[in-house]
């Protein structure tokens, strides 16, 4: 094995079994290379749009696809192309906000449960278990009646739904891990609850939640067209897929073409992020980690 650290590292990375397992599905791999692209588009979207998103031709409005408008415009006239690149960064970003705050949210505080127990892990169980009796959607626009609409707000909104999900899974594999071995020898040498959770059961922990996060991205961009199609997303002049679908659906007599690329791109991301999460779900299986046991 070369001895540089770096090497080491890109050596373990091209042996590891469920990396391997992982490059053998081929599903999952396409999945990989298409959110690669979401991602590309993301960042580069607005420099590769032939036009800008935002700027209005009347005298063109919902016009069929042409050698120049390749998508067809809207009902202000803008470009659809160049409007459907520049969507990617803020459906992208609706993802990173409304996972990030249900990782934040329920990764910490299951663990801290599973790992503690008695009545502080039974508190946070009951008020996990009252937040999804609730119906999630009908619980986010209340969320945002309370903040206003906008990206932020109901990509918080949704974040706040989706912890308790999350809650219970890194309960649950921390509960199974609080009973190994380690975390008794590391309890008996005094090791502290925050660095035993840092230490060792987030990392034996990070294989099921990674799974729970691929799948929670594709819930979150389907929320996010949802909120976006009732008007409590994006406002403009920003716009996302889920706002492009909204504005297309106003006009789908007089233009039906304009609703298919921003609902097949929706369509397409979620299938992509969802057989991802099951390509490293069979990965983690394959390796025997899934259960988050070391």
């Amino acid at each position: 094995m070369p001895g540089h650290p770096r090497r080491r590292f890109a050596h373990s990375l091209r042996t590891s079994r469920p990396l391997r397992i992982l490059r053998r599905n081929i599903p999952a791999m396409i999945a990989l290379v298409f959110l690669l692209f979401v991602v590309f588009l993301a960042v580069f979207g607005d420099m590769i749009a032939p036009f800008d998103p935002n700027a209005q031709n009347l005298s063109n409005s919902l016009s069929g696809p042409t050698g120049q408008n390749w998508l067809g415009t809207d009902i202000y006239g803008r470009d659809e192309y160049s409007r459907l690149l520049s969507s990617a960064s803020v459906t992208m970003l609706a993802v990173v906000q409304a996972v990030g705050v249900a990782a934040l949210i329920g990764i910490p505080i299951g663990l801290f449960a599973g790992l503690t127990g008695g009545w502080i892990g039974g508190l946070f169980s009951r008020f996990s278990d009252a937040l999804q009796a609730l119906p999630p959607l009908i619980l986010a626009i209340a969320i945002i009646g309370i903040f206003g609409p906008g990206l932020t707000n109901a990509m918080v909104a949704i974040g706040l739904v989706m912890a308790p999900s999350l809650f219970r899974l890194a309960r649950g594999a921390a509960e199974s891990i609080a009973t190994e071995t380690y975390i008794e020898a590391a309890r008996a040498l005094g090791c502290g609850k925050g660095r035993m959770l840092w230490s060792h059961v987030l990392p034996n922990a990070s294989s099921p939640l990674l799974v729970q996060l691929s799948f929670s991205a594709g819930v979150a961009i389907v929320a996010e067209a949802s909120l976006s199609f009732l008007g409590l997303g994006v406002q403009p002049p920003q716009t996302s897929w889920g706002s492009m679908v909204r504005e297309a659906f106003d006009n789908v007599y007089s233009a039906p073409g304009t609703i298919v690329a921003p609902a097949l791109m929706i369509v397409l991301t979620v299938l992509a992020f969802s057989t991802l999460g099951d390509g490293l779900r069979d990965a983690l299986e394959g390796s025997g980690k899934a259960s988050g046991k070391s």
